[in-house]
């Protein structure tokens, strides 16, 4: 099992981008390969994301997960059943200054390697573009 954890300083108030991340009908504006979300009673949700795996042709594949926000503390947490044990936490702080926050996302998954590190570093990068446009 690998973990991994990584930050970004977003230039809007933390109830703004908790606000945003809670929604997930928006996980398309800022995972760039989810082509759509659709969620379900409860925390289900149902995914597709455009993939191009290195071993077979690129495709379009849909999955269950499950997303769940913790209102108290500002955190989101979600899994999506497959080999790959894959889970995660989003945590919303509060920012040193006026009108700023920090967002932590931590993964656990059974990939490994720079590919992991870099879409997580694409995700919060997509996550600060998306919301700080919105709140423009």
């Amino acid at each position: 099992m690998a973990e991994y954890s990584d930050s970004i300083t977003v230039h809007v108030p933390s109830a703004r981008l908790f606000a945003y991340l809670a929604d997930v009908e928006h996980l398309p504006s800022y995972m760039p390969r989810l082509t759509s979300v659709h969620p379900h009673e409860g925390d289900q949700v149902t995914v597709t994301a455009h993939i191009e795996p290195a071993d077979a042709p690129e495709q379009d594949v849909t999955s269950e997960a499950w997303v769940h926000v913790v209102e108290e503390g500002k955190s989101l947490e979600w899994a999506a059943p497959s080999p790959h044990d894959y889970r995660g936490r989003a945590h919303v702080d509060e920012g040193e200054d006026a009108g700023t926050c920090r967002l932590t996302v931590e993964l656990h998954t059974r990939h490994t390697g720079e590919q992991v590190e870099h879409r997580l570093k694409e995700a919060l990068s997509g996550i600060k573009q998306a919301v700080e446009k919105v709140e423009r």
